[in-house]
């Protein structure tokens, strides 16, 4: 087979040693090309690029972020995705089954291409750019931008950074004074009235997957049992109070069968479609509407407005065997 590995040198796990164990085992059997990224969305115009070409499959050696930009690239191609763990977190190569070693994942890989282990499964879109597991709104995107901000330090200090990142938001760096969005979803009679909505929100995640992340080892259940195939779920919070972020966390910690039951918490499933709506501030200013956002654990910046959707069977991702 004709493979792609598009290789950021600058995730957390990618080290040169790591990068020629893993170009010589996947070059034994395959044809393979490396190619390096070098700056933003550039995993997306090579994947893409790929595609066209008719290559086989895209490997990504990166964080969740490149995954996503690759991804990107696919959409809609008959050319597969295949991931190996290079960030500090990973979710994607997680929720699949990937192993976090990205030298035995390699083998769950090559295993894959041998046995035709690849699956066509459906995918988020905020706009026009597409998740694999996860579109963040408000504060949790405002978390990841803290993150981004002092992104060498991943390296060095992957999940310690991002619960450090979350106190300095909350404290520091977040408006709490008021919510910053509404979330409407329509409803399936030819009126198109809405059949739920929020009317103020301060933090949203719409999941394609579960789970939301990973707090070291242990996964964090935002939306239990939510698969690509099933459309979105969305759990959003109506305060930002400390003890509904900790009670939560709490809870996705464990099963998250309990998430959506506080009456602070917006919880719903099975989504196709919503729109998510910008809160001018007291003021009227129509500037104070603009909120952040972020796909997949890449901060993408402010937005008065964001359509959100999901499109089922859109991308080939090659998992491990048995996952």
């Amino acid at each position: 087979m004709r493979l792609l590995l598009v290789v950021n040198v600058s995730a957390s796990a990618v080290t040169p040693r790591t990068r020629v164990v893993i170009a010589k085992a996947l070059a034994a059997d395959h044809k393979l090309e490396v190619v390096e990224t070098d700056r933003r969305g550039h995993a997306t115009h090579l994947a893409h690029e790929a595609a066209t070409e008719g290559w086989d499959a895209v490997v990504v050696l990166g964080g969740d972020g490149t995954v996503n930009e690759a991804a990107n690239g696919l959409v809609g191609t008959d050319t597969a995705l295949g991931v190996l763990p290079g960030g500090s977190t990973n979710v994607f190569a997680r929720t699949i089954g990937a192993s976090t070693d990205p030298i035995e994942a390699t083998g769950q890989l090559l295993a894959s291409l041998a046995g035709g282990e690849r699956r066509r499964i459906g995918m988020g879109r905020a706009d026009e750019r597409y998740f694999l597991f996860h579109l963040g709104v408000g504060f949790d995107a405002a978390v990841i931008d803290r993150v981004e901000r002092r992104h060498i330090l991943k390296r060095y200090a992957g999940h310690p950074l991002f619960v450090a990142a979350a106190v300095d938001t909350w404290v520091r760096h977040y408006d709490r004074s008021r919510p910053r969005f509404s979330v409407s979803v329509p409803g399936p009679d030819p009126a198109g009235e809405a059949a739920d909505s929020l009317e103020g929100g301060y933090f949203a995640v719409f999941l394609n997957s579960d789970p939301y992340t990973f707090l070291g080892t242990r996964p964090l259940h935002l939306g239990p049992g939510t698969g690509p195939d099933d459309g979105l779920a969305v759990v959003a919070f109506r305060s930002l109070r400390l003890t509904d972020l900790l009670g939560t966390a709490a809870r996705a910690l464990g099963s998250g069968r309990r998430v959506g039951r506080p009456h602070r918490i917006w919880a719903l499933d099975h989504l196709e479609e919503a729109e998510v709506t910008g809160l001018s501030g007291p003021d009227g200013d129509p500037a104070g509407a603009a909120f952040p956002y972020q796909v997949d654990g890449d901060f993408l910046g402010l937005t008065s407005a964001l359509r959100v959707s999901h499109h089922p069977a859109v991308i080939d991702v090659l998992y491990p065997p048995g996952s």
